[in-house]
C-alpha cells in the first residue's frame, strides 16, 4: 500500500511539472531601466541594454516559480555618454571590477517579489511590486511569458556613493533609484 502511495504522489508531482517551463529572458522584448533625482528636481532616466536571464514559469498555475537575471554593467545607457562613462568608474559602478549585476528571486507573494540583488559584490534582499501578465503563443508558435517589476533600492547599500552637494542646498544625484524591469520570456526548446 505504500508503493501505491508513493507512486501515486510521484504521478501528481511529475505531472505538475509537465505545465511548468523554463523560458530565457528575450531581451529585444524587455526592459531594464532606472530613474533617478537629478539637481533634485528632476529624473534622469536609464537602462541597461545587454541582459539575460531565465524564468521558471508554471503555465498551469499561471505562478512564477524561478527568476534569475544578469545584467552588463557596460551596457548602461542614459543618452549621455559622459554620464554614462562616470556611472562605469569607480565613482559609481566600477564597471572593470565589477562588470555583471544580478537578480535571484527568492518567493512571489501576492503582488510582490523578494529577491536578491547584488551590485558591487554587495547583496541586499529587496522586495519589488510584481505584476504576471500571463502567457500567450506568439504568431510563429512559440509560448512566451510577460512579467513586470517596479520598485526602489537606495543606490548607497551598494557603495554608489558619489555625490556633489549645491549652493543652495540638496545634491547632484538622489539616493533612491526607481526600478522598472518588464520582462518577456520565450519558452526553451
Amino acid at each position: 500500500m505504500t508503493k501505491l502511495v508513493k507512486l501515486g504522489l510521484a504521478s501528481i508531482l511529475s505531472a505538475g511539472a509537465l505545465y511548468a517551463g523554463t523560458y530565457n529572458v528575450d531581451a529585444s522584448h524587455s526592459n531594464v531601466g532606472f530613474k533617478v533625482k537629478h539637481l533634485m528636481i528632476s529624473n534622469v532616466a536609464g537602462k541597461f541594454n545587454t541582459f539575460t536571464g531565465k524564468i521558471n514559469y508554471d503555465e498551469k498555475t499561471n505562478t512564477l516559480k524561478a527568476l534569475e537575471g544578469k545584467v552588463e554593467v557596460n551596457s548602461i545607457d542614459t543618452d549621455n555618454e559622459k554620464r554614462d562613462g562616470h556611472l562605469k568608474s569607480a565613482d559609481f559602478f566600477d564597471a572593470s571590477k565589477y562588470p555583471t549585476l544580478t537578480f535571484k528571486l527568492d518567493k512571489i507573494d501576492d503582488d510582490k517579489a523578494y529577491g536578491v540583488l547584488t551590485i558591487k559584490g554587495i547583496s541586499k534582499n529587496i522586495e519589488l511590486d510584481f505584476e504576471n501578465n500571463g502567457t500567450v503563443t506568439d504568431p510563429w508558435g512559440n509560448k512566451r511569458v510577460g512579467l513586470e517589476l517596479n520598485g526602489k533600492i537606495n543606490r548607497k547599500d551598494y557603495g554608489l556613493n558619489w555625490n556633489k552637494a549645491l549652493e543652495a542646498g540638496g545634491v547632484v544625484v538622489g539616493e533612491k533609484v526607481k526600478l522598472n524591469i518588464a520582462v518577456e520570456g520565450i519558452l526553451a526548446k
